[in-house]
């Protein structure tokens, strides 16, 4: 293995690289703050430019991998380990946790990565969340729903976001639910995840996440507030987020008080968190917290909004240090996402129109193949996401208009009859 490090400065060991689309600005940034030295399973062509030096190691042995990552620390005189997939929160902190490194524990690791034990921890804290329950089979979530009241909220209990989270609104849409979420909690994340499915309440009023950094026991900073736009139920899947650097939220006191109730009940002392919420007539209550940053290019509108770079304040935690989150700009950044009408062969995929030169549009990337089989909104995964395009402005407002602009240039034909699709809302 050839390692290059011109800078001087120690590296920190990344687990992990993911997909370009939605990692590649994350591995950017955190390149430029340290030196990176990538463990994966199956280090991908396009981190080469921004790796020190990289290794092949089958992350889903956790013995065998943190017996590597042990020699690597010292071989690399490496100062930190971190990771940004949801896959790898659980082995980064038990590493980080043996070697003396810094880092949320090992049980808080698991309590974000399990969610059963997050509700269970939200709710002995009384820390304002969904009522949840964890059903042994098809029969006992029907009871679960019954009585909590439909709708009902079912999901795999060990993945993270909207991945395989479904509304049921009857006994029968409880049944198909949970048999598609028992599928679920072993798909996706593999040998990550701990299989088994929960029954919650559901939650009335607007989605969103605060971007969060977690500097100590009592430092607790949500750095942004990402307002999210979701497709049709029964699916919850998002279909554009905004940050706004303005928005009311950054300052609400009750916000910032769930918020670090919900990290301090869970254990965290350290990291960059992605915490879900529900703004509801009683006010935020917490869907789930991630602990690693967001995805969906969540930290790329943050810094284009603040000027906070959450990719570089994961680095510099990894290493010991106090990060910057001193915002440098005060305006507002969106994505949006679009989805199929129909699910089908992708018979043609075009940006139409001069769109793409327009200043305020950051980026627009067309991620499935003209040929390639879709699936449509309600029943659609963000791996049937056709493109996906950033767009800046001085407001939120300003943005969601731009995020439409770009929609009405986009054209999607899938099979025949031949059928336009726009980002849907």
């Amino acid at each position: 293995m050839s390692y290059h490090n011109s800078s001087g400065s120690r590296p920190i060991l990344l687990l992990g690289a993911g997909a370009p689309e939605y990692r590649e600005f994350l591995l950017r940034q955190i390149a430029r703050a340290r030196p990176v030295v990538l463990v994966d399973q199956a280090p991908p062509q396009w981190a080469h430019p921004y790796v020190a030096a990289e290794a092949a190691v089958d992350l889903r042995d956790p013995e065998a991998a943190e017996a590597y990552i042990r020699d690597a620390v010292i071989e690399f005189g490496a100062v930190g380990v971190t990771t940004y997939m949801e896959h790898f929160v659980e082995l980064t902190a038990r590493i980080t946790h043996h070697l003396g490194l810094p880092g949320s524990s090992p049980a808080a690791a698991t309590a974000c990565r399990d969610k059963a034990i997050t509700r269970r921890l939200l709710s002995e804290h009384y820390v304002p969340s969904a009522r949840s329950y964890l059903a042994e089979d098809a029969e006992g979530a029907v009871e679960i729903g019954r009585g909590l009241g439909y709708p009902v909220v079912v999901k795999p209990r060990g993945r993270a976001g909207s991945a395989g989270v479904l509304r049921a609104d009857s006994d029968g849409d409880v049944r198909a639910a949970f048999h598609r979420a028992l599928v679920d909690s072993v798909l996706g994340l593999e040998d990550w995840s701990v299989p088994g499915v929960l029954v919650e309440e559901y939650l009335r009023g607007p989605e969103i996440s605060a971007e969060t950094v977690v500097l100590g026991p009592e430092q607790v900073q949500i750095v942004a507030v990402t307002r999210k736009t979701l497709g049709p139920e029964p699916q919850f899947q998002e279909i554009a987020h905004i940050v706004d650097a303005g928005d009311p939220l950054l300052t609400d006191p009750v916000l910032a008080d769930v918020v670090t109730a919900a990290v301090q009940a869970l254990g965290l002392t350290w990291g960059v968190l992605h915490v879900e919420l529900r703004l509801t007539a009683t006010g935020p209550r917490v869907i789930e917290v991630n602990g690693r940053p967001a995805g969906d290019l969540i930290p790329l509108l943050v810094e284009r909004a603040t000027g906070i770079n959450l990719p570089q304040a994961l680095a510099a935690l990894a290493a010991g240090e106090k990060p910057d989150l001193a915002p440098t700009r005060a305006e507002a950044a969106a994505i949006g996402f679009l989805y199929p009408a129909h699910a089908g062969h992708i018979q043609r995929l075009d940006v139409l129109g001069s769109v793409r030169d327009q200043l305020w549009l950051e980026r627009l990337v067309l991620t499935r193949d003209v040929g390639t089989p879709v699936a449509a909104p309600p029943h659609a995964s963000i791996d049937d996401r056709l493109a996906h395009w950033v767009v800046t402005g001085s407001t939120a407002a300003e943005c969601a208009k731009r995020l439409d602009l770009v929609a009405n240039h986009l054209t999607a034909h899938v099979n025949r009859p031949a059928h336009t699709t726009s980002c849907t809302r």
